[in-house]
């Protein structure tokens, strides 16, 4: 073990550690199979996870910010970790669009992270994200945001491959029928992306993503491709998914109203007026 690193306890899920951590008030990045935790002060700041888009694909594929004013703070605040406060300091985005946000990708991404709370590989003492201070949660925040996640997708459909693995429509899948957010996510579905892709190609938050994609596996229009020596080749797409071009465009129309989408709006603004 090198003084940069600390050796955890292998028989703790990643959910302890981080009870630990936080406990302990420690500052750091808490590295395991699924991504990375980042702390300061014993709270979290930031979660990334390779399954999940970041805050600038969010960002750019929405329309709320050019890739120019994203590649320019990263060059510019980069490596003194203060890209967020570089975005707002510019004018480039207002400072309560840019926290929520990275409210949305940190719970996003914590999702994936904490979906089996395996073991975390270890705890780097003092790392920092280059995305620098936006908004800190607290770790029981984080676990239980967590938690009721999974609960519900496993309410709404309890085949977790549906998250992570290539997606394709069940002959006679039609999104005529369906509602506007659904058919949408239907039409990304091509036997090759999976559900992070299609939420950033639909510049849409991953678990909004997941609840759209378990609903049409529970309804029999879609499901995963499970890759072995056997797996029957992917079905045709009722339909050519529909085009997404990855340049900025305008703003997301206002979409209809959805239960977790309200529940979890409600959450965050009351989180960040309670902070």
């Amino acid at each position: 073990m090198t003084t940069s690193t600390r050796a955890l306890r292998t028989d703790e899920p990643a959910s302890a550690q981080l009870g630990t951590l936080a406990a302990q008030g420690a500052t750091g990045a808490l590295s395991t199979e699924s991504g990375i935790v980042y702390l300061a002060a014993g709270h979290v700041v930031h979660v990334e996870s390779a399954v999940t888009p970041d805050l600038g694909d969010l960002l750019t594929h929405s329309g709320a910010l050019a890739p120019d004013g994203w590649w320019e703070a990263i060059d510019q605040a980069g490596r003194r970790c203060r890209v967020g406060r570089q975005l707002v300091d510019s004018g480039h985005l207002a400072a309560g669009a840019l926290e929520l946000c990275h409210l949305g990708a940190l719970f996003d991404a914590a999702y994936f992270v904490l979906a089996h709370d395996g073991p975390a590989l270890r705890f780097r003492p003092g790392a920092a994200h280059w995305l620098g201070a936006v908004r800190s949660v607290p770790v029981d925040t984080v676990l239980r945001e967590s938690r009721r996640r999974r609960e519900l997708l496993h309410r709404i459909w309890p085949e977790p491959a549906v998250d992570r693995a290539p997606l394709a429509r069940m002959p006679g899948s039609d999104a005529a029928d369906l509602p506007a957010r659904r058919g949408r996510t239907l039409a990304q579905v091509d036997g090759v992306r999976t559900a992070a892709q299609i939420a950033t190609a639909l510049a849409c938050r991953t678990f909004h993503t997941l609840v759209e994609l378990r609903r049409l596996a529970a309804a029999g229009l879609v499901a995963p491709l499970i890759p072995g020596p056997s797996s029957d080749p992917p079905p045709a797409p009722a339909s050519a998914p529909a085009t997404v071009s990855a340049e900025p465009g305008p703003a997301p129309r206002p979409m209809a109203s959805d239960e977790p989408d309200t529940a979890l709006l409600r959450r965050l603004l009351h989180a960040l007026e309670a902070l």
